[in-house]
C-alpha cells in the first residue's frame, strides 16, 4: 500500500503564516486605539467605566481554561487517547460557546443603555467617548468572528477524530486548530486590559 505524501512542516509553516497576517490585522487596531486614546484619553477612561470588567475578567478565565483544554487535547491524541482528545475539544468548543454567550449579554446591556455608534444617547457624551466605542465594537466583534472561526475549526477537528482521519501518527490538523486557538485566546489577553482596565 501507498503511504500518502504529508507535508507536515509545509502544514505547519502555512498556519504560522496565517496567524502573522492575523496579528498584522490586531497590531494595526492596537496602534489606532493607542493613537485614539493618546487624543481622548479622558475620554476614554470615563467610557471604560461603563463597561462591566467582571465579564472581561469571567471571559478570560473562559478562553484561558478553552486554550488548556485544546492543548490537552493535542497531547491526548499524540499518546493514542482518541475518545479523550475528542472529549477536550468538545469541551474547548463548549467554553467558545460560553465566550460567546458572556459577549452577547454584555453587548445586549450596551445596547439598551443607548451605548453604541450612532445613537442618540452616545451623540450627548464627547466625541472621544463615540470613539471608544467605536473601537469596541469593530475590535470586540472580529475577535467574535474570529472565535466563530474557531469554533467550525474545531468542529472539524473533532470530526476527522471522529472518523478516523485525525489520529496519532496524522495530528497536524488538530494541532494547528490549536495554534489557531491559542492566538484568539491570546488576542483577548490583550483587548481584555486595554478596554476594561484602561486608564
Amino acid at each position: 500500500m501507498t503511504d500518502a505524501h504529508r507535508d507536515y512542516e509545509g502544514a505547519k509553516l502555512g498556519m504560522w503564516l496565517f496567524l502573522f497576517t492575523e496579528i498584522l490585522l490586531f497590531g494595526g487596531l492596537f496602534v489606532l486605539f493607542a493613537v485614539s486614546m493618546a487624543r481622548h484619553h479622558d475620554a476614554f477612561h470615563m467610557a471604560s467605566q461603563q463597561l462591566d470588567p467582571a465579564m472581561g475578567a469571567a471571559n478570560t478565565v473562559v478562553l484561558i481554561t478553552s486554550s488548556w483544554l485544546v492543548a490537552m487535547a493535542v497531547a491526548a491524541l499524540k499518546l493514542g487517547q482518541d475518545a479523550r482528545a475528542r472529549a477536550l475539544t468538545l469541551g474547548t468548543i463548549a467554553l467558545a460557546g460560553v465566550f460567546l454567550v458572556i459577549k452577547y449579554f454584555e453587548w445586549s446591556a450596551k445596547f439598551r443603555h443607548g451605548l453604541y455608534p450612532g445613537s442618540a444617547e452616545l451623540a450627548a457624551h464627547p466625541p472621544g467617548e463615540a470613539a471608544y466605542f467605536a473601537l469596541y465594537y469593530a475590535m470586540t466583534g472580529l475577535h467574535g468572528i474570529h472565535v466563530l472561526v474557531g469554533m467550525g475549526v474545531l468542529g472539524f477537528a473533532w470530526w476527522l477524530m471522529r472518523t478516523g482521519r485525525c489520529t496519532q501518527g496524522d495530528f497536524v490538523f488538530l494541532e494547528n486548530a490549536a495554534l489557531y486557538w491559542h492566538l484568539v485566546d491570546l488576542i483577548w489577553i490583550y483587548l481584555f486590559p486595554l478596554f476594561y482596565l484602561v486608564g
